[in-house]
């Protein structure tokens, strides 16, 4: 399958994929295409499978290249089941196949959270509900990690310093793409997507910097 066709085949699911957004995820390792004589990519199943992981682990988690270019080793360890089998096998024993409008109820229950860490969640701005008071299916994955840093010693109230940052790095990356948005909303989006994962995999590199230099 030529790069085009991989283009068209996901873009109902991912509005802002473009060509150059695909090259880029390969040159950061995170597909590998095959290439034939002359020169031209050709994209397996397995690439396109590998793909969709990728971007909706960035579009639903936010998480950045260098986690998930782990997850996808870490799936390569496993030679039992084709590269498909193998992401379809993940997505679904980390619980991220709920889809659709979540209720706090929804939360405590897929979370194993009590209601008043929800409430708490949501008092302090990490999650937000909408205006019927549902959530959306990335607040799974945002209350799992939430919860697991309470029991690593910060207290879920003390997460509004995580949120604002994040506010803070979505608006630097609103400044440097504004101009392409105001072009296009679409290589508005992709661009965003693009810089929004290099400031994280950025992100994660300088904490781990502080960090050891607090030792």
């Amino acid at each position: 399958m030529k790069i085009g066709e991989v283009v068209d085949l996901l873009k109902g699911e991912f509005p802002a994929l473009s060509v150059s957004k695909v090259r880029y995820l390969e040159a950061e390792g995170l597909i590998a295409p095959h290439r034939v004589g002359n020169g031209y990519r050709r994209y397996s199943t397995a690439d396109v499978e590998r793909l969709r992981y990728t971007l909706t682990a960035q579009r639903d988690e936010y998480l950045p290249l260098s986690v998930i270019r782990q997850r996808l080793a870490e799936l390569d360890g496993d030679a039992d089941a084709p590269p498909p089998a193998r992401v379809a096998r993940v997505v679904a024993s980390e619980g991220r196949t709920v889809s659709g409008a979540l209720d706090a109820a929804d939360l405590v229950h897929h979370c194993a959270a009590t209601l008043e860490q929800i409430e708490e969640l949501v008092e302090v701005g990490v999650i937000a509900p909408d205006a019927h008071g549902r959530f959306d299916s990335r607040a799974l994955n945002t209350v799992a990690l939430a919860l697991k840093a309470d029991r690593l010693g910060i207290p879920l109230r003390n997460l509004r310093a995580v949120r604002s940052a994040a506010e803070r790095e979505a608006d630097v990356i609103d400044l440097a793409t504004r101009h392409k948005r105001n072009r296009s909303k679409t290589a508005g989006e992709d661009a965003a997507a693009e810089l929004a994962a290099v400031l994280a995999d950025l992100h994660v590199s300088l904490l781990h910097r502080a960090v050891e230099a607090l030792r």
